[in-house]
């Protein structure tokens, strides 16, 4: 969820929104089932990956703002030239913010980013709603699949706590397993609460982590795989009013990279895969000019781990960065216009050879060829319509 998003929506400021939500802090954790679950099979690869021609790209809007979509909706996207065809309709889900596909591609998820959050199962195959379940918070602005498959984490921005729910083999999801919510420590400058950002697994699959802009932190928890429960590990502080939104492993696990919203910044964070601690380093340039406001987003790094792209809200940029000494540094190299306005999220396609820009205010999502050799962006085209573009997940 950006800076602005509800200022947008509904006329009042996002900021001031979860300072009237957020209440006091507590830690809930939702009795376990009694047996733990089968871990399960390998998950199969996609079909579509290995199919020739077109491929999905799932885009995420709000529905309750001016302007905005239905649902959740599909475009189909040429992986060589980076041209995208019509969007249509896939699944009528209240502001689907943010969206993610299970590792076996049959299954997409997605927030309700209400006040009464709710996470949605789609079944591709048929388009069918498998149904939706609370998350406990409100405002759920970001979402991932465990790797094994049989999990969903979220993140509520507005309640500041994070969810886990099961994951069953059709694909649908069981009532919640888990509910942790940040009481400590207290909150950042300017912030009334804390503020649940993202939930994402570490590449070793051993850690789930939780970015939680209001209180300056990274929270590391270890996910138990048979109940859905949570144990907190370990907790890594950004300095005072950082605002950390977003964070993103280098594919060889042992660093990842820190968007800052609210100080403008970013930092590369050391990452222990055995304890599952998080050391984040110095605060570092986004690319911005100080001519602007502007709230860096989130990243994405090539699958060879040798270049970073950083989306810059206000800037209305991609940020280009070569990832040097095994992932431990990033130098800036430069930045490109992405032709829109407010690009919220970004995205590599599976081969790394295109990226993708959801541009917010703009409604259009913006594609980029990738130079594999040295990271640069050409457009591929002029950014396409997209109403209220918040994620756009390409397969």
């Amino acid at each position: 969820m950006d800076g602005q998003a509800r200022a947008e929506r509904d006329g009042w400021s996002r900021r001031r929104f979860v300072g009237a939500v957020a209440g006091t802090a507590a830690v809930v954790t939702v009795p376990a089932p009694a047996a733990p679950l089968p871990e399960p099979a390998p998950a199969p690869r996609p079909r579509h990956r290995d199919e020739p021609g077109p491929r999905p790209l799932y885009l995420g809007t709000y529905t309750s703002v001016e302007g905005g979509g239905k649902g959740v909706s599909v475009a189909r996207y040429d992986p060589v030239s980076g041209t995208v065809g019509d969007a249509e309709p896939l699944a009528e889900i209240p502001d689907p913010s943010y969206l993610a596909v299970h590792p076996d591609g049959h299954t997409l998820y997605a927030v309700d980013e209400g006040e009464d959050g709710a996470v949605t199962a789609v079944r591709l195959a048929d388009r069918r709603v498998l149904g939706s379940r609370s998350t406990g918070g409100s405002g759920p602005c970001h979402l991932s699949v465990h790797p094994g498959g049989r999990w969903l984490l979220s993140a509520n921005y507005g309640s500041g706590s994070v969810a886990v729910h099961p994951v069953d083999a059709s694909g649908a999801l069981g009532e919640r397993t888990a509910l942790v919510t940040h009481s400590s420590p207290a909150p950042g400058p300017g912030q009334q609460g804390p503020h649940a950002h993202q939930f994402v697994t570490s590449p070793d699959g051993g850690h789930v982590l939780c970015v939680d802009l209001g209180t300056d932190t990274v929270y590391t928890y270890r996910l138990d795989t048979g109940h859905g429960t949570l144990t907190e590990v370990s907790r890594a502080r950004t300095r005072p009013g950082a605002g950390p939104r977003h964070l993103t492993f280098h594919p060889g696990g042992r660093f990842a990279y820190l968007a800052n919203e609210v100080d403008d910044t970013v930092a590369v964070c050391a990452y222990d895969p055995a304890t599952g601690r998080l050391t984040v380093g110095e605060p570092q340039s986004s690319g911005a000019s100080g001519e602007v406001t502007n709230y860096p987003a989130q990243f994405a790094v090539t699958p060879d781990g040798a270049y970073a792209f950083l989306a810059n809200r206000g800037h209305d940029s991609v940020a280009r960065y070569a990832v040097e000494e095994d992932g431990a540094r990033l130098r800036l190299l430069d930045t490109v216009a992405v032709g829109g306005d407010f690009p919220r999220q970004l995205a590599l396609s599976p081969d790394g050879r295109l990226l993708f820009t959801a541009n917010q205010r703009s409604g259009t999502v913006s594609v980029f060829r990738v130079d594999t050799g040295t990271g640069a962006l050409s457009p591929a085209g002029e950014p396409f319509a997209s109403p209220v573009a918040v994620c756009a997940v390409p397969l």
